[in-house]
C-alpha cells in the first residue's frame, strides 16, 4: 500500500504486512533471504506527511502502540488519530508477526529456531527504513522511542539525519552499558540453564524464560518500587511472600505472549547498540543528529540511568532535556504517561526557538 495514494482509506488503527523479497544483508555478515514486518497504523497521513509520528517499540513490545503506551497514543491522547498518522512496526526478531526465530527458514522449510542469524540495532533500523521507503514516506514529523525503542530511534536519526523533524528519546542510551549487557547475559544464562533450551521446538526454554523475565524485573524497577508495592501486610510470614509471587507472576505473564528465542535474539541486539561504531567517538556521532531532540530520563532508572540520557543531551546539537520522577524505575517511561506527555508538550511549545539549549547543570 502506498499511503499518499490511499490515505483516505486509513480511518482507524489497522494491521499491515510489508514483505521484502530480496536478500537482506546483516552486520554480522549473514543475511536473511527476505523478511516480513508487521506494522500498525491509525489516523490519516497528510499529503506531505507532515503529521507522521513513527514509534519504535521496546524489547517485548509490539506494533499495537495503543496497547502498551495508552495515554500517550490513542483517541483523546497527545498523539491521536484526528491529528496524526501514527505508525509502529514490530521489529525483526520479535514474535508478533515479523520475521523472527520461529519463522520459516527458506533454506530448510522449517523454523529457524537457533539458526536465526544474529541481529543488531542497525539491522532492525535498516529494515524499518525499507518499510518507510516502500510506503513513500519522505518525512517523519516525530520519531519516538524508549529503551530499546530509543536505541532504534537514535540510530535511525543518524542513518537518515534529514528524515525526521523531531526526535524524542526516553530512558535510552547512545551505547549499551556493561551493566546493561551484564543484565542481559544473566537472563540468557537463565535460558541456557533450562534443559529444553537446545531443543528445536517453539516451547523450548520456557522455564528459563520465566526466570529471565524475573531477573529483568529487578532492572526495570528498583528497591523502592518493591518496598512500596510488595510490602507484606503482616509481620508473621515466613514463606509465600508477595515479592516472590510477583516475580513468578511476571515470568508467567511474559510466557503467555513471548518466546525464548525472540527474547534471546532481541537482548543480543540491545547489547550491540553503539552509535560510535564506524563513526569515530560517541560525541562525534551524536553531533551529527540534525533533528530537534528531546531527551527524557527517569530519575529512579537503574538500567538506563539518567547519566546516559544526560550524555546524549550534552552532545546532540539541538536538544532539550527533562527528568521525570517515578516510583517505577525504568518502567516509568511506560507507566508515567501523563508526565511523559507533559514533557513532550513542553518540548513542542519551545522547540521553535532559534536555539534549544541543554542545561549543563543537569
Amino acid at each position: 500500500m502506498v499511503w499518499n495514494e490511499n490515505r483516505d482509506k486509513i480511518q482507524k488503527m489497522e494491521a499491515h504486512y510489508f514483505h521484502y523479497n530480496e536478500d537482506f544483508q546483516l552486520e554480522s555478515g549473514d543475511q536473511l533471504k527476505g523478511f516480513t514486518l508487521k506494522y500498525c497504523t491509525f489516523g490519516k497521513p497528510n499529503h506531505d506527511f507532515s503529521n507522521v509520528v513513527w514509534v519504535c517499540h521496546a524489547l517485548t513490545g509490539n506494533a499495537e502502540v495503543t496497547d502498551w503506551w495508552a495515554g500517550l497514543f490513542g483517541d483523546g491522547s497527545l498523539f491521536n488519530p484526528d491529528e496524526h498518522f501514527v505508525i509502529c512496526a514490530n521489529v525483526l526478531g520479535s514474535c508478533y508477526g515479523s520475521t523472527g526465530p520461529l519463522s520459516i527458514n527458506p533454506d530448510t522449510g522449517e523454523p529457524y529456531f537457533h539458526a536465526f542469524p544474529q541481529l543488531t540495532i542497525r539491522d532492525i533500523v535498516n529494515a524499518l527504513d525499507l518499510l518507510r521507503e516502500s510506503l513513500g514516506i519522505t518525512h517523519i514529523q516525530t520519531l519516538i522511542g524508549g529503551s530499546l525503542g530509543g536505541q532504534q530511534a537514535i540510530e535511525w536519526a543518524l542513518k537518515r539525519p534529514r528524515l525526521m523533524e523531531n526526535l524524542i528519546l526516553a530512558a535510552t542510551n547512545a551505547v549499551h552499558s556493561p551493566w546493561g549487557v551484564a543484565f542481559n547475559e544473566t537472563q540468557r544464562l537463565a535460558l541456557e540453564a533450562d534443559p529444553t533450551w537446545l531443543e528445536n521446538n517453539e516451547k523450548a526454554g520456557q522455564n528459563g524464560l520465566k526466570a529471565a523475565r524475573a531477573i529483568a524485573m529487578l532492572s526495570y524497577r528498583n528497591y523502592n518500587t518493591y518496598d512500596v508495592t510488595q510490602q507484606e501486610g503482616t509481620n508473621e510470614n515466613i514463606d509465600e511472600f508477595r515479592a516472590s509471587s510477583y516475580q513468578r507472576y511476571q515470568g508467567e505473564k511474559l510466557l503467555s505472549r513471548f518466546n525464548a528465542y525472540s527474547y534471546w535474539s532481541l537482548s543480543k541486539a540491545m547489547d550491540s547498540h553503539n552509535v560510535a561504531r564506524g563513526r569515530g567517538s560517541l560525541q562525534d556521532a551524536l553531533q551529527n543528529i540534525e533533528a530537534y531532540t528531546h531527551v527524557i530520563g527517569v530519575t529512579t532508572d537503574i538500567l538506563f540511568p539518567v547519566s546516559e540520557q544526560r550524555f546524549i543531551a550534552r552532545y546532540v546539537p539541538n536538544v532539550t532535556y527533562e527528568e521525570i520522577n517515578s516510583t517505577y524505575g525504568h518502567d516509568g517511561f511506560l507507566v508515567e504517561t501523563e508526565k511523559i506527555a507533559s514533557a513532550i508538550k513542553a518540548f513542542f511549545r519551545h522547540k521553535d526557538k532559534k536555539k534549544l539549549v541543554y542545561d549543563q547543570g543537569c
